[in-house]
């Protein structure tokens, strides 16, 4: 008989999220997969299009079932957000009581809030079953840097919610060393937490460098930086940096193509033009995930930032992974395990999260390399990414606390 799990997760398809793939995975290797989601809002902060209180509710997706409790949706400012996050909640107690779904194991996978791990937490105490909890953001730390609450009531209350949830979990996966650390200070025994990294869907892979249409055909030296453009990637750095290579007299025309969408997207663009250097940016509008490797590709370097803060400097962003099965060397500006990782695997070069003197320094530093060079730092990148974060490896990983064979 196929064991069952659920998996708890606010955000799923046709969100895009990992843990998508995750569970299409899964199902692959013969288990039962049920997911206990919301109805899809993010990022735009409203309902999809043909989904709604009383629509598509239930669905299903390459074979997982798909249960979309009311919420909420996340608006634009921090109230509508607030209510999206209690809304996941309460749903979830009721769903909680009267559902019939009978798994063997609960996954929660936990982006912020850390709030939608209750639902989780108290289905898997009431059928008696091991809860998991896949950690992506680390909360409370998350709250205080992204929100800019310093008090200490409501981020002490918000602690003993995380610590409720921490000693209620069988097991604790962290995506980094550093939260796996910062998990521990807790009071969360060591034998608890086990750091699982993330991985790239299959169709980040390096493919024949080619031209595209959205990214002028010169001698330009291409950056490419895709994904969310919000405030925690520390994109202004961006404009600050490209004065200096502009003023440094580079004999080689540098170019940074923003592929995607995002908060701080028009901030980004008015700063691009205060700093007058708006020749050497291109804004793409975002694109399925599918024909980023594309966009990769069409470029000689992937460009990677987090603002500067000890909460980001223990984060390993999911674009790194991306990145690297993509096998394009690497330009990062952040702290951290990622600039170790950068280093340890000789896929590029980094700097000090913010510092955008070192940043302009490291990119002159790769134009002036030779395209060998280039291809080389691509293939590390590559390598690293097959022997650190391999997919099936990963899974294999995790099929074995499934089965409680651990050794």
């Amino acid at each position: 008989m196929k064991k069952h799990i659920l998996v708890v997760a606010q955000y799923f398809y046709p969100e895009q999220f990992r843990i998508n793939d995750i569970c299409t995975e899964w199902v692959k290797r013969g288990y039962k997969v049920t997911v206990l989601t919301g109805i899809p809002n993010y990022p735009q902060g409203k309902y999809f299009e043909g989904y709604g209180l009383f629509k598509k509710r239930k669905e299903i997706y390459n074979g997982i079932e798909i249960i979309r409790i009311p919420l909420i949706p996340r608006g634009n400012n921090s109230i509508m957000l607030a209510l999206n996050y209690l809304s996941f909640v309460v749903s979830g107690f009721f769903w909680k009581v009267f559902t019939k779904v009978n798994a063997d194991y609960v996954f929660i996978f936990e982006v912020s809030p850390m709030t939608q791990a209750l639902p989780g937490v108290w289905y898997a105490k009431k059928r008696k079953i091991p809860c998991y909890l896949y950690v992506q953001d680390l909360w409370p730390e998350n709250v205080e840097i992204i929100t800019g609450i310093t008090n200490k009531t409501i981020i002490g209350a918000i602690g003993k919610i995380v610590d409720y949830i921490y000693a209620r979990c069988t097991k604790i996966f962290t995506t980094s060393n550093s939260f796996k650390e910062s998990i521990g200070k807790r009071g969360v025994p060591a034998e608890k937490i086990e750091y699982w990294p993330q991985y790239a869907e299959d169709f980040y892979r390096p493919i024949e460098k080619t031209g595209i249409d959205e990214i002028p055909n010169d001698d330009a030296f291409n950056i490419i930086f895709a994904g969310n453009i919000g405030n925690a990637q520390g994109l202004d750095i961006l404009p600050r940096t490209a004065a200096l290579i502009k003023n440094g007299n580079l004999n080689r025309k540098v170019r940074f193509n923003i592929v995607g969408d995002g908060r701080y997207k028009d901030t980004l663009v008015n700063l691009v033009n205060s700093a007058n250097v708006s020749e050497m940016f291109n804004f793409i509008p975002k694109q399925p995930a599918t024909r980023i490797p594309q966009f990769m590709a069409a470029n000689d370097a992937a460009f990677l930032c987090l603002i500067d803060s000890p909460l980001f400097a223990m984060t390993i962003p999911a674009k790194l992974q991306s990145y690297m099965a993509c096998g394009i060397p690497i330009i990062a500006s952040a702290n951290g395990e990622t600039n170790q990782i950068i280093k340890e695997a000789n896929a590029g070069v980094s700097s000090s999260a913010g510092n955008a003197q070192q940043t302009a320094s490291a990119i002159i530093e790769l134009v002036s390399k030779h395209k060998e060079q280039l291809q080389q730092l691509g293939l590390n990148a590559r390598t690293y990414y097959d022997r650190n974060f391999d997919k099936q490896n990963l899974l294999t990983r995790m099929d074995k606390y499934f089965s409680g064979n651990t050794k």
